[in-house]
């Protein structure tokens, strides 16, 4: 019977991409501007964060978010979530109005238009090059320098095998919040591999959660102790996979 909704998941994913490029294409030339300058980067956020909204509720996800905590406007912070599915991105950008950059995968500055951006606004990393991770640290170091805030999937990507609840953490994250002295800010996101996961023919509309954590915090913590506050982040972000806060 499933092979009879193959039409359904092509035509899905055709969509997904036609909501990618579509919000670009309108906002093009003012995305350009906003990237001239770094200090106009906050401009570029604000139109990234309508995009993702236009491509959420596109898609048909109704979005279901719990907050435990308020972020402070002007405040950086390390955004964690657990990763699972592109929209990751997407509900990222949408459940938070700090200005964040995110830490990904080189090869999503490939997909046309979206890339354009992505490779001039995102801190790139090649995981098959060893250099690449001291490239990123650094990048990253200058863009907290600048009172921005960073978003990581710390899991260092989608794990290959699909019923894995959580990967285990990477350390880059938490040696950049301790190094900064700035909070943890988990995120859970329940529905994103249910709703659109990386296997192709997959996906649907439908009820998207995703839960806002309280703040973990690094104040007075030293590097020595990064894998306390990993362990920390990775037992609260699993509780919650394991037993969801939202119905």
């Amino acid at each position: 019977m499933r092979i009879l909704l193959y039409p359904f998941f092509v035509l899905y994913r055709i969509w997904f991409y036609i909501l990618m490029a579509l919000p670009i294409l309108i906002m093009f030339p003012f995305l350009v501007i906003s990237i001239l300058k770094q200090e106009w980067y906050p401009y570029y956020f604000k139109m990234a964060r309508i995009w993702a909204t236009v491509i959420l509720f596109g898609m048909g996800f109704f979005l279901k978010i719990k907050r435990d905590v308020k972020y402070e406007k002007g405040k950086s912070y390390m955004f964690v979530s657990n990763h699972t599915s592109m929209t990751d991105i997407m509900l990222m950008l949408y459940c938070t109005k700090n200005p964040f950059v995110f830490v990904g995968k080189k090869e999503l500055s490939k997909i046309p238009l979206f890339g354009f951006f992505y490779k001039r606004t995102c801190i790139l990393v090649d995981r098959k090059n060893p250099r690449s991770r001291g490239d990123v640290f650094d990048s990253a170091q200058r863009k907290l320098n600048q009172g921005l805030s960073i978003c990581i999937f710390p899991e260092g990507g989608v794990p290959d095998d699909t019923s894995m609840t959580l990967d285990e953490f990477k350390d880059g994250a938490f040696r950049l919040a301790i190094e900064h002295q700035i909070p943890i800010a988990p995120m859970v996101f329940h529905d994103n591999k249910k709703r659109f996961s990386y296997e192709f023919f997959s996906g649907s509309p439908g009820r998207m959660r995703a839960k806002i954590q309280d703040l973990i915090p690094t104040t007075g913590y030293k590097l020595e102790d990064k894998r306390e506050v990993k362990n920390k982040t990775r037992e609260v972000i699993l509780e919650e996979l394991n037993n969801p806060s939202l119905k």
